[in-house]
């Protein structure tokens, strides 16, 4: 040791630094001055801290010491000067009920939030496996791009227009989230974590308009669209509904729309307000797109063409289920719902199961093959079909619900194969039509025995309940569901026709037919999602001639096979 620091001593400044670059050059020494570098930092920084909080603490102690409590003021203060006694103390700050953020449902409701948008990895998952091979990077570059953008829209406008008052159709405050009071209503629940449910549910909309839209949308056109959703159709049209003086949500009351009806609308967790506004413009953008390249109808001798990867899809709906525990239960806003949430998961859970058996059985007898496909889009179908009278129904009717959606999905899939539309996923069967049927159930199958907590978090508001048809409540909560299902269904298929066609004048809707046969992911994202090994080489699109250079051709003197669709 004292020879090594004798050699050290004698080396001059520059001998050093040569020393250290000869040091630098080797990895291990490289290794070795970047861990102590990384040590030394983090102390540095670790000490800093220490310097700046511990103050921090002590001198926040220091000063809830010095505040006297309410009931017991210090001397100083009882024995002031008499004008110092007399002058007025300021008045307390009024506490408003509403103003009061209730921990339990706040948490509640961010929990909920959470299974939401954990739902847009069941979106990815599901449009992924059930699209083509060449066009999966291109879903994942979408639902992800539409996240962000419905993010910053939501913040922007969207859920102004959506919750805040305003008149019948539109909210006008809250821009930027500006002004937006502490809670949301009387719920308790804090407004940023409303807002962040919210924005989950809007999401979620979106994304199910792309799933009909797959392999022939321009991205510049997917953002577009995507824009005018979140931004302005679901906002909007979701005001009508779910908004403090929407039309819809006051309709039957007397001097609001329809006085005579003596009934609103309802849409416990979004059958109407997401499913079937997402529904709507998946149709819009379909029929507006036309068909992929090489799709052949059954009319016309063809089929569907075959989804690249079912384990993805049949995984990515699986999750949206798990999600639907946060989509529905969480929509009671309150955790003190005790009732009302297990309720709501089990009724989710019984349609999600009837709904799966009876689309597989229904293909089976018409295929003899158990098909993943409808068993899988048939309870993503119970799921939609329960979300909106998920709160009002028996178990009984929550089975008997799901049950009759299974058969409608493949019924909805039969008729767009029949009417020449090219819904990849079954985005319109699922959504917007199990959506219309989930909303028009609640007016057949409402029990009558359940009712939503009112003001008092726990006591049953009795006015809330609601009776069906079948339960003997006559035809009024039906013509009320016909009335509102009817409206937003038409308003939002006239909206999304009108912003389909504006951006397919423009040029910017569809890819043209070169950049279509090289595939999405190369064309529109350079990049594919599999390695070489696993693709060998770019699929053209089933029945669409592959461009191959001519010589190739003359060289074999027999015509190039063309590759099936991956």
């Amino acid at each position: 040791m004292t020879r090594i620091t004798h050699e050290r001593d004698k080396l001059s400044f520059s001998e050093r630094l040569a020393r250290l670059s000869a040091r630098m050059r080797d990895p291990e020494w490289r290794r070795y001055g970047l861990t102590l570098a990384s040590g030394k930092l983090l102390g540095m920084i670790a000490v800093l801290g220490m310097m700046i909080l511990i103050p921090l603490l002590l001198n926040g102690s220091s000063a809830r010491a010095d505040v006297p409590p309410a009931s017991n003021p210090p001397a100083a203060v009882a024995t002031a000067a008499p004008a110092a006694a007399a002058a007025p103390a300021p008045a307390p700050p009024v506490v408003v009920a509403k103003d009061l953020i209730n921990p339990l449902n706040t948490v509640w409701t961010l929990i909920a939030a959470f299974l939401v948008f954990g739902m847009q990895v069941g979106f990815v998952m599901l449009e992924a496996g059930f699209c083509r091979s060449r066009e999966t990077v291109n879903v994942l570059v979408e639902c992800v791009f539409d996240t962000c953008l419905c993010g910053i829209l939501f913040w922007a406008f969207g859920y102004a227009f959506m919750f805040s008052e305003g008149n019948g159709f539109i909210g006008t405050h809250w821009f930027f989230l500006k002004g937006a009071p502490v809670t949301y209503g009387a719920t308790g629940v804090a407004i940023l974590a409303h807002w962040l449910f919210q924005f989950a549910f809007a999401d979620t909309c979106s994304t199910i308009t792309s799933g009909a839209m797959i392999g022939r949308t321009d991205f510049i056109g997917d953002i577009l669209y995507s824009f005018a959703v979140s931004g302005f159709i679901y906002p909007i049209i979701g005001h009508w509904v779910w908004g403090p003086d929407g039309f819809l949500a006051t309709m039957g009351s007397a001097g609001k729309f329809l006085p005579s009806l003596g009934m609103n609308f309802h849409d416990f967790a979004g059958s109407t307000v997401v499913h079937t506004i997402g529904g709507a413009v998946a149709l819009a953008g379909a029929v507006v797109l036309g068909p992929r390249l090489g799709r052949k109808f059954k009319r016309d001798g063809g089929g569907p063409m075959t989804p690249h990867d079912l384990t993805i899809a049949v995984c990515g709906g699986l999750l949206l289920w798990f999600g639907w525990y946060g989509f529905n239960p969480g929509s009671t806003l309150s955790a003190m719902d005790f009732e009302g949430i297990g309720r709501v998961a089990a009724n989710t859970t019984l349609a999600a199961c009837a709904a799966g058996l009876t689309a597989v059985s229904y293909i089976y007898f018409r295929t003899e093959k158990w098909d993943p496909g409808s068993i899988t889009n048939g309870f993503l179908a119970g799921l939609v079909a329960i979300t909106a009278p998920c709160y009002w129904v028996s178990p009984l009717g929550s089975v008997l619900i799901g049950a009759i959606a299974g058969v409608i999905v493949i019924l909805g899939v039969d008729l767009l194969e029949y009417l020449r539309i090219d819904d990849p996923i079954g985005a319109v069967p699922v959504h917007m039509m199990n959506g219309i049927w989930g909303t028009l159930s609640l007016g057949l199958f409402a029990s009558g025995q359940f009712s939503a907590i009112g003001s008092d978090p726990i006591a049953p508001d009795l006015s809330t309940k609601l009776t069906g048809l079948f339960y003997g409540g006559g035809y009024k909560v039906l013509a009320a569901q016909a009335i509102g299902s009817a409206l937003v269904t038409s308003a939002t298929l006239a909206v999304s026709f009108a912003v389909m066609l504006a951006i397919d004048a423009k040029g910017l809707l569809r890819l043209h037919e070169d950049a279509e046969h090289d595939g999405l992911d190369i064309h529109e994202h350079g990049i594919s999602a599999y390695p070489e090994y696993v693709i060998s080489a770019l699929a053209s699109p089933a029945g669409a001639p592959l461009r191959v250079p001519v010589h190739s051709e003359k060289a074999s003197g027999t015509p190039t096979p063309v590759p099936q669709t991956l």
